[in-house]
């Protein structure tokens, strides 16, 4: 069973996402560059779960050393194409987010195969990955409509 924090944190996560969101499609504060925060939001999750897999290279004792270093190789590249992102025009910058959360979960994917993990940890995976990467996609949508 999943912890309630796990659940309520991951799912807290993704207020911002949503928030940006909301106030994209209904024109609040159009002052207010919800794209760009939305995208910045995005860039700081995609190298929070880099580490994620920095923390399994790790802890994780059934990873063989080739297996370790490759978590460490991918631990990195979530926060460089965020990174990346932000020398990018919007609608780029969303499609490298939406590419590098679709990478993260097959990673997650991955791990799961070589080691044991919760077995709430991909279902949870999954439906926070989901949600940011069809919030960054509508977020670009709406703002390219809006220009």
């Amino acid at each position: 069973m999943m912890p309630l924090s796990a659940r309520l944190l991951g799912f807290s996560g993704l207020l911002p996402f949503v928030a940006c969101t909301l106030a994209l499609s209904l024109g609040v504060f159009s002052f207010v560059p919800w794209l760009s925060i939305s995208l910045c939001y995005g860039a700081v999750i995609l190298s929070f779960l880099g580490g994620l897999h920095w923390a399994f290279a790790m802890i994780l004792p059934e990873l063989t050393i080739q297996q370790q270093r490759n978590r460490f190789i991918w631990s990195v590249i979530p926060s460089l194409l965020g990174w990346c992102s932000f020398a990018l025009p919007a609608p780029y910058a969303g499609i490298i987010l939406i590419v590098g959360f679709t990478g993260q979960f097959l990673q997650d994917l991955a791990i799961k195969k070589l080691a044991s993990l919760p077995a709430w940890y991909l279902p949870l995976r999954l439906q926070l990955s989901c949600v940011a990467i069809l919030s960054l996609l509508i977020n670009n949508l709406l703002a390219h409509q809006s220009t």
